[in-house]
């Protein structure tokens, strides 16, 4: 037998173990790296909206019995409800005590155009309401291009609070970092701190998501960071992420598995330290209508409820904070 053959099956050996050790390292250095590190509950923007429908006895919405002076009836106008994807669960329970359950049309997917419950997510909720598709939107704080869009409309925009929410921080679960201070996730958004060993994690780069323009979130961002412009200094293949959103929305929407939400200054955002005051970033959310609008009945009939004991046990039901 020649030399070469006897060398060949080492040889092709060989370059197989070879093969297998880069393609490893290339998976565990860059490719893994790049895989969602919240766990596959938080890569969808949105929510089942099946499971939070009115009238569904399966549903998970909170319902509370309104009055028949509460209740709309024949004859009535009736406001189109929208709004952001996070409140969802609150509208929809308002939608469910108060409104007939023939007004409310749902495919399985989607709101048929001839629904009064809507849901267009915040940036959509407020296009909704300058155009007149939508007479009451359930939404954070607008953005100054909302705002400004608004305005544009013709359009003064009235902002009734009817909760409280945390704003919140989070990583993956494995991420050895529990707690930042509010400074110092600032200087990681604005480019300041870009390895976690610089707050007490590992070695690793931190990679920070940046949320879409107008989103609720992306608005409380900008507000948290005050003047500090977001630039962070991203390594989306060897870093660590950390991401931003609403409370609710993580723990009880999504379910938070996979994930942790960080303590901001020492204090973890639980409802008790949103209503104590001792969690750093807590700010309401609104029932947003045109200003030409506040005095209609209809109007009026739903946000007297919502501030009502009842709506407001709705509200705090629903997994948020009441007033």
């Amino acid at each position: 037998m020649k030399e070469r053959d006897i060398l060949r099956p080492g040889i092709i050996i060989f370059s197989a173990l070879l093969f297998v050790a880069i393609d490893s390292f290339i998976y565990f250095r860059y490719t893994r790296r790049l895989e969602n590190h919240f766990g596959k509950e938080m890569i969808s923007s949105s929510i089942n909206l099946s499971e939070y429908q009115p009238f569904d006895p399966d549903s998970k919405i909170v319902r509370v019995q309104a009055t028949e002076e509460q209740k709309f009836h024949d004859g009535d106008f009736l406001p189109v409800l929208d709004g952001a994807t996070a409140l969802f669960p609150v509208y929809s329970a308002v939608f469910n005590s108060l409104y007939p359950e023939e007004t409310c049309k749902f495919d399985g997917m989607e709101f048929d155009p001839a629904s009064l419950l809507q849901k267009r997510n915040t940036s959509g909720a407020f296009k909704a309401l300058n155009s007149g598709d939508a007479d009451i939107i359930f939404c954070a704080t607008p953005s100054e291009k909302q705002l400004e869009e608004a305005r544009a409309s013709g359009i003064e925009l009235s902002m009734t609070p009817i909760g409280y929410e945390a704003f919140v921080f989070l990583v993956n679960e494995k991420n050895p970092v529990d707690s930042l201070s509010v400074q110092e996730v600032k200087d990681i958004f604005s480019g300041k701190i870009s390895r976690w060993s610089e707050v007490g994690g590992d070695k690793s780069c931190i990679s920070a998501l940046i949320r879409p323009e107008g989103s609720g979130s992306q608005t409380a961002m900008l507000s948290f960071m005050g003047d500090e412009k977001i630039a962070p200094k991203n390594d989306a293949y060897s870093g660590r992420t950390i991401g931003y959103s609403f409370r609710f929305y993580v723990q009880g929407i999504v379910g938070n598995r996979g994930i942790k939400l960080l303590k901001l200054d020492g204090v973890y955002p639980s409802k008790e330290n949103i209503r104590n005051g001792s969690y750093p970033v807590v700010s309401n959310f609104y029932a947003i209508t045109r200003s030409e609008d506040k005095d209609n009945p209809s109007v009026k009939k739903i946000i007297d409820f919502i501030l009502s004991p009842a709506g407001q046990n709705l509200v705090e039901q629903s997994g948020y904070v009441e007033l």
